[in-house]
């Protein structure tokens, strides 16, 4: 199917046209009928799938022009700062013949600055992170009450940073007669119970399921014992193989992560960059657009931001560290292999992950052998202090034993400590200060 079979706006057709797409992905083709209809939509994509422009198609189709438009019929939700800009520019890419008015909020910006902006520029459509569209609705900066169609982008990311309270709060305040658009990786009970609660009878998309890898992804796993040796194992690959490009590289946290950079900085300098949510707004920007413009060949990233990197031309995957949920490796790897091209995950298991790798691959529905290590690879011995075994000593309070044949603690005053209540007179206390009697000196005679 071409989208020329769609029922599109002309202005979005042009829009797609000047773009080079000439066809709808499975999921864009699912959703758009039904997203059309008006009624709610629950999709679940892998990412690359093209979800963005799933929502967004049927969604701008329904906008009608209002002269000087001050609040959002179109409000989407999604969980991270980079995610939002990308949206913003999603909307800007299928609008550029349409008089929309686009605008983004998140957090890290100046609340005041940014509030007194939307109110008066006005928006058609709202991309906001949950925490900072509460912050704008609370202190009246933006209205609800016009919005029609709400879009909540990766709900099970968002529910598992804890935004279950925003989103409830959101769905609460809305106008009730609006249509729900929800997009997800995957399906979990949480989510579930979230559509069931503020959805209307909604349609249920899959363009394919859950935990099925994409097809031209090729897969590449190994056993490496430590920290160090992977860090051996990364900067061998990063070196010897030219095919390497464009590497994203996921770590497990925040300080892994840092750590992690500053082992490579040495090594690759500027071809290295780093993001996670303990940068700043600028800096992430930053790393994100040198990274995507080719200036950084390996980007570092933690999965809190993954949800919000949609780059294209990603050549490689590594997995330096296992994810928690085995959810994330589907959507780790599909940073790479989009638009019908080949990519590479590479993901390096440790001995204490092996747990983590057989859940993932429960979840795959399949079992994946081991790939070879390198002959001249330097296995390191050393281990870092979070790999260490913790030994804890219980302490024990060990009573002492009392002595049968010992007495009382007991000693003599020294003298000058010793209390006696005895009354001096005057010459006495002289005598004692000084040793010897004083007097007063006899008196002149006249």
């Amino acid at each position: 199917m071409s989208f020329d079979q769609l029922n599109l706006k002309t202005s979005l057709r042009n829009a797609l046209d000047d773009l080079g797409i000439q066809q709808p992905t499975p999921i864009q083709e699912k959703v758009f009928s039904i997203g059309l209809s008006g009624q709610d939509v629950v999709g679940i994509a892998q990412t690359g799938t093209g979800k963005t422009f799933a929502y967004l198609l049927p969604c701008l189709c329904h906008w009608k022009f209002t002269k000087g438009a001050k609040h959002p019929q179109i409000l989407v939700v999604v969980p991270t700062r980079e995610l939002v800009i990308q949206v913003v520019e999603a909307v800007e890419q299928l609008t550029s013949f349409m008089n929309v008015v686009v605008k983004g909020a998140y957090g890290g910006a100046n609340l005041r600055t940014q509030g007194h902006e939307l109110k008066e520029s006005g928006m058609d459509v709202l991309v906001a992170t949950p925490g900072r569209l509460m912050d704008l609705h609370v202190n009246s900066y933006v209205k609800l009450k016009t919005v029609k169609h709400l879009v909540v982008d990766e709900v099970d990311e968002m529910l598992n940073l804890g935004f279950r309270h925003q989103l409830s709060s959101i769905f609460e305040i809305l106008p009730e007669k609006r249509q729900n658009l929800a997009f997800s990786a995957t399906m979990t009970e949480e989510v579930e119970e979230l559509i069931e609660s503020y959805f209307k009878s909604p349609q249920k998309v899959e363009a394919a399921p859950s935990g099925t890898p994409v097809d031209q992804i090729e897969q590449r796993i190994y056993s490496l014992p430590n920290f160090n040796t992977k860090v051996n194992f990364l900067k061998k690959l990063l070196r010897e193989d030219k095919e390497m490009s464009k590497v994203l590289v996921f770590a497990a946290n925040k300080k892994m992560a840092d750590l992690l950079h500053s082992r490579l900085e040495e090594f690759f300098g500027e071809e290295l960059a780093i993001v996670h949510s303990n940068k700043s707004q600028n800096y992430r920007f930053e790393a994100v657009r040198s990274f995507s413009s080719g200036e950084a060949r390996v980007l570092i990233a933690t999965d809190l931001v993954a949800r919000g990197l949609d780059i294209s031309g990603v050549s490689h995957v590594v997995n330096f560290d296992l994810p928690e949920q085995p959810e994330s490796y589907i959507h780790r790897i599909g940073r790479t292999g989009r638009a019908d091209e080949k990519g590479v995950a590479l993901t390096l298991v440790g001995e204490k992950e092996a747990a983590e790798w057989k859940a993932i691959e429960e979840l795959m529905k399949t079992s994946l052998a081991f790939d070879e290590l390198p002959e001249d690879l330097e296995l390191s011995t050393r281990l870092e202090e979070f790999e260490q075994e913790k030994v804890h000593m219980k302490h024990v309070f060990i009573k002492p034993q009392k002595r049968e044949d010992a007495g009382e603690a007991f000693h003599e005053k020294k003298a000058k400590n010793q209390k006696v209540n005895k009354k001096l007179r005057r010459a006495e206390e002289l005598k004692l200060k000084y040793k010897k009697p004083k007097t007063r000196g006899q008196k002149r005679k006249k």
